[in-house]
């Protein structure tokens, strides 16, 4: 049977990838894609580890001659689309066209502070150049560290610098999207690296972007990206909860202090500037008493007042920069970010049943946060809804449950697919549950727990990915590991993630110890990563403000419909660190027992890739083994 043009123009890429093999479940997903863009219809596409997702969704777009937006919820997958994926496109596929990435405006360096810091009389300025570096503090040597960079960056980003700066110093030479006056009003809007950025994305047949500025996008009602035609959410399981966090508002103390120190060189009278900065200190002592709860609807009494106050401050500070001398880019943006702060505290005034909000964070710097209880509402009308509405594909290896009806979707207009993998796990891996170790709300549950991944580790060699559901139980375990096997044990935030995977990956018989970042995102194939060990199931904490709203909404269904989908789904990206390719042979352990014991367990069990299940020890030892001793 002849091949359809999509599946031919998919073969002539993959054909150049060595080792490659045809993939069925990539074919399915390619031709679904093709149908949806040329239909307009929308599309949810599960397609398990090993499906070659992004081939799958970018061949039919690029075939089809469509403007496309993809959105990825992670770094590490936007790197593999700009830096392979797409080159690999533009080489093979026979279909010429342009790509770009973009990102938020604050991971560009801004000229124009550059050229305020460097001016007479701004705090914190640029050192002069005749200043030796030893008679420098720590933040003026990075201040013209970044300056000296910035003259020669190609791109401007944050990610082409050769180091990491600190956060005080990029803050300095950066702005918001909250504080930009925009291109046209600005001197420097010629040299932006942003708005550069932005023009070739204008340019471009497909952008790269994170959801988070995907939903900053929609926030803005669409200010942030070109129009395209079909918008594709990669690792779409994220959506729902980084639209709510975007469509929400976050309220600091810091937000003050920005604002007075960018406003006070503008004032002909100092006086509104330290009254908008004393106004973020009565903030943070009004937030004291409800940090770690959520707030009622209205907010307390002497938060209303603070609040109310603050507005009122800002609202002289506001008056005193439209009267001030400097009529330039710095006055534009301290107004932009006065009229920003301002509009965030009347939202928390006028908080409805229809949000939550609560207070975190250390009491010396504490959050205000608002979030919409349902996102769905939201998406439907600034994403979906209207003529020019792009077409959608939402994919991921695990796709969460009502995912249609929590996104907004019209379900008349959607289809939904399950492609399946390509790897065959019930040769390729064994589930096994630690059955016989305490409920993980035992006394003892831990140090059992920990000889239990001991024993499991000696019988990989190391070769071991642990992840953990908290900071505290990795850190605990990787110091009570490291002290009781031979092989190095890696643990999170001994070095940057990229740093610290590839260490991982290179060294064969080291174990990496980590929490949730590393659940998903991670790409280890071969025997380096043949143990994936799990220490709990991985609920959402039961003291989440926004989700203890949205149980109470549902009641007893709650559990069902929120916890357990949220479970099942991140421990489905967990075990699927495993088998990366076909060659690859290991174990997923799960040290709690309520796997083999819950009554809720079989809808946990079903996400997870079909492996062979065990209770026995004795038949990891056995898959391990040739692992172990390289058979």
């Amino acid at each position: 049977m002849a091949s359809s043009p999509v599946e031919a123009a998919l073969r002539r890429v993959t054909a150049t990838l060595p080792g490659h093999e045809r993939r069925p479940s990539q074919v399915a997903m390619a031709e679904a894609v093709s149908t949806a863009i040329s239909s307009r219809r929308h599309l949810v596409v599960q397609a398990g580890t090993g499906t070659g997702k992004s081939l799958g969704y970018l061949v039919p777009a690029l075939a089809a001659g469509a403007r496309v937006v993809v959105a990825t919820a992670t770094k590490a997958l936007q790197d593999q689309l700009a830096s392979r994926d797409l080159p690999l496109l533009a080489e093979h596929l026979g279909v010429p066209f342009e790509f770009a990435v973009l990102k938020g405006r604050s991971n560009y360096v801004c000229v124009q502070r550059l050229h305020e810091l460097a001016a007479a009389g701004d705090q914190p300025s640029l050192p002069d150049p005749g200043v030796p570096v030893a008679a420098l503090g720590p933040l003026g040597r990075e201040l013209r560290r970044l300056a000296a960079w910035a003259e020669d960056a190609a791109t401007g980003e944050r990610a082409g610098l050769p180091w990491e700066p600190s956060a005080a110093a990029w803050a300095q030479v950066s702005v918001t999207a909250r504080d930009c006056p925009g291109a046209a009003r600005c001197p420097s809007g010629p040299e932006c690296f942003a708005e550069a950025a932005r023009a070739r994305a204008a340019e471009a047949d497909v952008v790269v972007v994170n959801t988070h500025l995907y939903a900053a996008h929609l926030a803005s009602h669409g200010e942030v990206l070109p129009p395209h035609d079909v918008v594709v959410f990669d690792e779409a399981h994220e959506l729902e909860d980084i639209a709510s966090a975007s469509f929400g508002v976050e309220l600091s103390p810091g937000r003050f202090t920005a604002l007075a120190r960018s406003a006070r060189p503008l004032l002909a009278d100092a006086a509104a500037a330290i009254a908008v900065d004393q106004a973020g200190g009565s903030l943070a002592a009004a937030l004291e008493a409800h940090l770690g709860r959520r707030l009622p609807h209205p907010v307390p009494e002497e938060l209303a007042r603070a609040l109310g106050d603050a507005r009122t401050r800002i609202s002289a500070l506001d008056a005193g920069l439209r009267h001030g001398t400097d009529d330039g880019a710095r006055r534009l943006r301290a107004q932009k970010a006065a009229l920003h702060l301002a509009g965030d505290i009347d939202t928390v005034l006028a908080l409805d049943d229809g949000s939550v909000a609560w207070a975190e964070g250390p009491a010396h710097t504490p959050v205000l946060r608002v979030a919409p209880l349902d996102v769905g509402g939201m998406l439907a009308d600034r994403l979906w809804s209207g003529e020019s509405a792009p077409t959608g594909v939402l994919t991921s290896a695990t796709i969460p449950p009502r995912i249609v009806e929590r996104v907004g979707l019209p379900p008349e207009a959607t289809d939904e697919l399950d492609v399946g993998s390509p790897f065959d796990y019930e040769h390729q891996a064994l589930l096994y549950c630690a059955a016989h170790l305490p409920a993980p709300k035992d006394p003892t549950f831990e140090a059992l727990a920990i000889d239990e991944l001991v024993a499991l580790i000696e019988a990989a060699g190391g070769r071991t990915m642990a992840l953990f559901t908290s900071w505290r139980a990795m850190t605990a375990a990787a110091a009570a590991v490291a002290a009781r096997v031979p092989w190095p044990v890696l643990a999170q935030g001994e070095l940057p993630k990229p740093a610290l995977v590839d260490r991982f990956a290179t060294d064969e018989q080291s174990c990496l110890f980590a929490t949730m970042g590393f659940w998903q995102g991670v790409d280890v194939p071969g025997r380096a990563l043949s143990l994936v060990a799990i220490d709990r199931l991985p609920f959402p904490r039961p003291d989440d403000p926004l989700l203890e709203a949205r149980r109470e909404r549902l009641g007893r269904a709650a559990f069902g419909l929120i916890d357990l989908p949220r479970a099942a789904t991140l421990l489905a990206q967990g075990a699927g660190r495993l088998i990366r390719s076909s060659e690859d042979r290991g174990v997923v352990a799960v040290l709690d027992p309520r796997l083999a014991t819950a009554r809720y367990r079989w809808e946990l069990i079903r996400a997870l890739p079909p492996m062979r299940r065990s209770r026995h020890r004795s038949d990891v030892e056995e898959v391990l083994a040739p692992v172990r001793t390289g058979g």
